[in-house]
């Protein structure tokens, strides 16, 4: 088993909080890292209906059976449990006592609000990151791994990645967008899928994407929230705070899993990725991802931006940290240009003093820098280098 990032995280919350919450998409691998980092915890599913009946029927003598806390699986499958969890947590307040999973953010955000706001911490898994998949194999080319993705089943039992994705879209559209939405053609939607996994990585046209499957822009926002809310894609807002309004307004769509997007679009192999004219949305949506996981193995808030003007001016993403702004720029080539570097110099123009730093991830060998900004390839040094928390 792959030791996870987020454990050192997760057991430092459980020492200070009774119930920490692990939050994330299907296929994460939330229920092995629960139960690998509190292995002596009671285990219980609320996927198995008895489990569920039970706690449903008796909530309170369902935790009187667990005088020592326990790891509660899919908790958003029985949400009134929650209420009866606040009352034994500030009865005993005892750290640690429960962790909880869950792949709904919508219900499970609400019940916790409600329910265990201050009583809990709130963590999020996504599936492997670049020094986690080290565990299989020590290089990885990145068009590869864009095919291949990155949830843990796929390498713990070296899964077809078209049989695995297959099977992960029929079961979340199946189960989990029906549970959210509802949903009356499944045909429609995965159209509506496949055609937002081509525009990933660019603003959300939502007329032209409703035009372009036949439904409308409301519909669109509808799905879009629930795709975010499913962990399946998440959005990366612009950033414009203190800057002219002459700014793009709408979010980039990033999918959780560069595999899944692949899939969508019928890219099967490392060779058809490279040459691909999604290449550079590709290889942008998995580094993009990867310093999604470094903030959210580390316990940080994303903090995660773009930057683009009206006049067509951008930075790829931006990291707030602290009052802090770090601009990166995201290239497939393997050839650095300085042409690569205009965005930076329009973006400190544009928000002063708070620009600092910056970095160009680029898919070349060497590592140097220049006018300020760190230029290296994220896969040769993944582990070593933390862009997200700002340090090279």
């Amino acid at each position: 088993m792959v030791a996870r990032e987020l454990h050192n995280e997760l057991t430092a919350a459980a020492r200070e909080y009774p119930v920490v919450t692990l939050l994330g998409p299907r296929q994460s691998g939330k229920t092995t890292l629960a139960r690998m980092s509190f292995p002596r915890r009671e285990y219980r599913s609320m996927e198995d209906p008895d489990v569920r009946l039970a706690a449903q029927a008796d909530p309170r003598g369902f935790l009187e059976n667990l005088p020592n806390g326990a790891v509660l699986d899919e908790i958003q499958r029985t949400p009134e449990l929650l209420s009866f969890i606040q009352g034994r947590v500030d009865t005993r307040n005892k750290a640690g006592e429960f962790i909880l999973t869950g792949s709904h953010q919508p219900a499970l955000h609400a019940a916790v609000s409600q329910s265990l706001a201050g009583r809990t911490a709130v963590l999020t898994l996504l599936p492997f990151s670049l020094p986690e998949l080290r565990h299989y194999k020590k290089t990885w080319d990145p068009f590869d791994l864009a095919v291949r993705g990155c949830f843990p089943r796929l390498h713990e039992k070296r899964l077809s990645p078209r049989r695995f994705f297959n099977g992960y879209l029929q079961t979340y559209v199946e189960r989990d967008v029906r549970m959210l939405t509802n949903l009356k053609d499944l045909r429609l939607f995965q159209r509506f899928l496949t055609l937002l996994a081509g525009r990933v990585g660019q603003v959300v046209n939502y007329t032209s994407l409703g035009n372009d499957t036949g439904i409308s822009s409301t519909t669109v926002k509808s799905w879009i929230s629930v795709l975010s809310a499913s962990f399946v894609i998440f959005e990366l807002p612009p950033y414009f705070e203190n800057i002219s309004k002459r700014v793009i307004k709408s979010p980039k769509v990033y999918f959780t899993d560069p595999g899944l997007v692949a899939y969508l679009v019928g890219i099967e192999t490392a060779e058809q990725a490279a040459r691909d004219p999604l290449r550079g949305a590709l290889y942008e949506n998995l580094i993009i991802t990867e310093i999604l996981k470094q903030r959210l193995n580390a316990g940080l808030l994303p903090s995660m931006f773009f930057y683009r003007d009206t006049n067509g001016n951008e930075v790829d993403l931006v990291i707030k940290t602290g009052r802090d702004l770090v601009p990166v720029e995201i290239k497939s080539a393997a050839t650095f240009t300085e042409e690569f570097l205009k965005g930076f110099g329009r973006f400190r123009d544009a928000v002063g003093e708070k620009a600092s730093g910056g970095y160009l991830l680029y898919n070349g060998k060497e590592r140097f820098k220049v006018k300020g900004v760190s230029v290296f390839n994220l896969f040769a040094h993944a582990g070593t280098v933390k862009v997200a928390e700002g340090l090279a």
